[in-house]
């Protein structure tokens, strides 16, 4: 019997051959990155204005705009905005869950103490007391053999920055929100001053028409239609100065505030500047843009959960100890105490579980590789980003200066308008039609002013808004 029994050193030689293959088979690779990571274009196809000149580089980028008063409003976002109070909290739990990661790469220890007392009786006969007290120190420790628990802290440490980012993210995306409601707001109240100067322009024409038809040189006709004039260019106050309560109460929520006693300063978009951006290479905005760092991260630590979905078909080894004390009195272990001391190993495999743990892995490659889908198409759109804020600055910036003298010829034909008809040269027909004209042209001007305000912080916002990640793109953790 003794020659065909295999011998101990052979057994642990194959073992440990078995346990040096399976670690092979879950030795941890970065993730391939999307090809738009390592081929991002040259250059921008929209070319920027040519004297953009201001970096995307400080923090507080919107004081390109010379607004304190923009500047005050963001201020108060940062720090009452329920949003970026739940991203905030958001990290701090991220940062327990590494915390809880980390603790499997250490010893647990654990200290139990107990008494007890207990009385019993046998048939007829008297009852008998026993007492005992007992104390015991234990340890456990799982030996991470395979780096399964080590991908576990990997995971978390991502699963952490990625949350980093998206704190960045939404703090980003408040500051462009507040700067977008407060140009709105300024803008339909410049609308609205429009709009009442072209009331007093309507009711002052309407003045010289009563006064034509009561010395008989115009139609009653003319008089109606200046009335209705007058009454169209009224009705168009109530929905702007619906518009302007609206996105004032909206900026008030944005400032963690109630509307009611909430109100802003500003009169008009014409005093603020409008800041030339210079966007960089595209390569930058792995860099700088936070939701793409974000996705980054996200990646890495889906690349650790396969790992770690790998290492759980491996073997485990658990090493277990216990000492303590135990005695017969209660409350007490100096009367003849019993000491005691244990040491234990123990090696376990899963042999079936109906495909449950290889199923895991399956998901969890899966997922890497979706996040490795996300990260490119995020990319891409970052791109597109960029560009549509480039064309968008360029061509609201022409639009601006050609409606700008759409508003001069205007002005100018109505006023030959008014002075044509007084003397009887032209209808009613054609001042009507200047001061449409007029009234349109003023209120496109604004709105195009607006949208050129937009366009530049939709750029400074598609660059990031100055964040800068201080960690190179593309390290991936690699077990």
């Amino acid at each position: 019997m003794n020659r065909h029994r295999i011998p101990f050193a052979t057994l642990a030689t194959l073992a440990a051959g078995a346990l040096v293959l399976g670690a092979c088979a879950i030795t941890a690779t970065a993730p391939p990155l999307p090809e738009i990571a390592s081929g991002m274009p040259p250059a921008w196809s929209e070319q920027s204005l040519p004297d953009a000149g201001i970096a995307v580089t400080a923090p507080d980028w919107w004081r390109n705009f010379s607004s304190e008063e923009l500047s005050a409003l963001i201020s108060a976002a940062l720090s009452a905005n329920p949003d970026l109070a739940i991203a905030v909290e958001r990290v701090r739990q991220a940062e327990a869950q590494v915390r809880i990661a980390g603790a499997t790469l250490f010893p647990e220890l654990d200290f139990g103490a107990g008494t007890s007392r207990r009385e019993t009786r046998p048939d007829g006969g008297a009852w008998n007391r026993s007492d005992g007290s007992s104390a015991v120190f234990s340890a456990s420790y799982e030996i991470d053999l395979w780096g399964r628990n080590a991908a576990g802290v990997r995971a978390a440490e991502s699963t952490l920055r990625a949350s980093r980012f998206d704190l960045e993210t939404v703090r980003l995306t408040l500051v462009t929100g507040v700067a977008n409601a407060y140009f709105q707001v300024l803008s339909l109240r410049g609308r609205l001053a429009i709009a009442r100067e072209n009331l007093v322009i309507a009711e002052r024409v309407l003045v010289v028409v009563d006064a034509r038809v009561r010395n008989g040189a115009a139609s009653a006709l003319d008089l109606a239609r200046q009335q209705a004039g007058v009454l169209a260019v009224r009705a168009a106050l109530p929905p702007l100065e619906l518009q302007e309560r609206q996105t004032l109460f909206a900026l008030a929520l944005l400032l963690g505030r109630p509307p009611e006693d909430f109100e802003a300063a500003g009169a008009s978009v014409t005093a603020i500047a409008v800041p030339r951006v210079a966007p960089g290479l595209p390569a930058e905005l792995l860099t700088r843009r936070p939701d793409l760092a974000s996705a980054e991260a996200q990646l890495a630590a889906a690349n650790a959960n396969v790992a770690a979905a790998r290492a759980a078909l491996l073997p485990g080894i658990q090493l277990t100890g216990s000492a303590g004390v135990a005695s017969n009195v209660l409350l007490n272990f100096l009367n003849g105490p019993t000491a005691s001391l244990a040491l234990g190993a123990s090696l376990v495999q899963t042999i079936f579980d109906a495909g449950r743990l290889r199923s895991q892995v399956d998901i969890a490659a899966s997922r890497e590789r979706e996040l490795v889908e996300s990260y490119g198409k995020a990319i891409l759109a970052a791109l597109a980003d960029v560009e549509s804020a480039l064309a968008a600055s360029s061509r609201t910036a022409d639009q601006e200066t050609l409606q700008v003298q759409v508003v001069e010829q205007s002005r100018i034909a109505l006023r030959l308008a008014e002075i044509r008809y007084r003397e009887g040269v032209d209808d009613l027909l054609t001042v009507l039609d200047a001061q449409r004209t007029l009234f349109q042209a003023e209120d496109q001007l604004a709105q195009t002013r607006l949208s050129r305000l937009q366009a530049s912080i939709g750029l400074f916002k598609a660059l990031g808004g100055g964040w800068k990640m201080n960690e190179p793109p593309g390290r991936l953790s690699r077990g």
